[in-house]
């Protein structure tokens, strides 16, 4: 069954970060899947994988298929990305955003350090001119008008735009090497940003895809050690798994030997044929065979700044150097 619209791109009224997440998952399980597969892969909820699959299929002729087991498959071109690339206007202006985007914040955080060391040279350069011409009064006190621009330029309100810069540790992380001096003074003085930032991303797809690899059957403490729980003694209170429970529609349910499972009927729904023997494993059972799948999930140590001593130092001296001037300047000016 092929799906199609009209002239409206579906794609364009789902949010970036959903349809991106979405197309991943689609990439990475083989143009072929079910609501259950993108939803575990990606960590979306149902609700937001199937809205992803019927737009990005309705935009890029997709089709659905029907399997042997009656779950139905969402089967995608090779070419689907090229497809709804040349359809969406949206999707061709957006890597040219973020470029430009990521510049303007690269600029800003430079400009930082830029500016104090402006500031140094317009400070002290001020402090000589002031000093060279003490001989004369009159000529003191126009070069003392002369540099109050520059002395309030430092303290210019458009300062408070350098305390915004929401993707710098996230530029950052996938940058190798050290920083140079002026990226040096924002880290210094705002920090790195936290490397936890995406972990609710991250939270959300290793449990969608142990559940997913566990054949949509788990028990409340094997999804322990991705949420959070407080203390070991608070896991016989299994109220921790409802969050998991409406994100990918899940129900409690007692086996044969009065043990609480729960089940999540769309993560059994798999396009992937060699997962479909994995079902009958719940449990502590799942742990004597699983290897490709995360099995917890460990928030990264928050370092303020990742500046070394040196640097540090640097800023600083050059810092207090800049004070120093701006008290010495402010006196020299009354």
């Amino acid at each position: 069954v092929e799906v199609k619209t009209g002239g409206i791109v579906e794609s364009d009224k789902l949010p970036s970060d959903v349809r991106k997440r979405a197309m991943d998952a689609i990439d990475a399980l083989g143009k072929r899947v079910t609501v259950g597969d993108v939803a575990s892969k990606a960590g979306l909820q149902l609700s937001e994988a199937q809205k992803a699959l019927q737009a990005l299929a309705a935009d890029t002729n997709g089709f659905l298929e029907v399997s042997d087991e009656g779950d139905v498959l969402y089967v995608f071109p090779k070419d689907y990305r090229s497809n709804l690339t040349a359809k969406s206007f949206r999707m061709k202006i957006e890597p040219l955003l973020e470029k430009a985007k990521l510049a303007g914040e690269y600029l800003v955080r430079v400009s930082f350090g830029t500016t104090l060391i402006a500031s140094i040279v317009i400070v002290y350069t001020t402090i000589i001119a002031i000093l060279s011409s003490r001989s004369e009064e009159d000529n003191r006190g126009r070069r003392g008008r002369s540099y109050d621009s520059g002395f309030s330029f430092y303290f210019s309100p458009t300062d408070l735009f350098w305390y915004w810069d929401p993707y710098y540790y996230r530029r950052r992380r996938v940058r190798k090497g050290g920083m140079n001096f002026i990226e040096s003074v924002f880290s210094f003085v705002f920090g790195d940003g936290d490397p936890n930032q995406e972990i609710e991303e991250e939270r959300w797809k290793l449990v969608g895809q142990y559940i997913s690899s566990n054949g949509g059957v788990v028990a409340a403490e094997e999804l322990a050690p991705f949420l959070d729980v407080e203390t070991p003694n608070k896991t016989d209170d299994e109220s921790y798994i409802l969050p998991v429970l409406l994100r990918f529609d899940g129900q409690p349910e007692v086996d044969e030997e009065g043990n609480i499972l729960y089940r999540f009927p769309s993560l059994q729904r798999t396009a992937t044929p060699q997962r479909s023997g994995r079902k009958e494993y719940v449990g502590k059972r799942w742990t004597d065979w699983v290897g490709q799948v995360e099995r917890f999930l460990q928030e990264k140590k928050w370092q303020f700044s990742k500046t070394s001593s040196s640097e540090r130092a640097l800023v600083i001296g050059l810092g207090g150097l800049n004070l120093f001037g701006v008290i010495v300047l402010g006196t020299m000016l009354k």
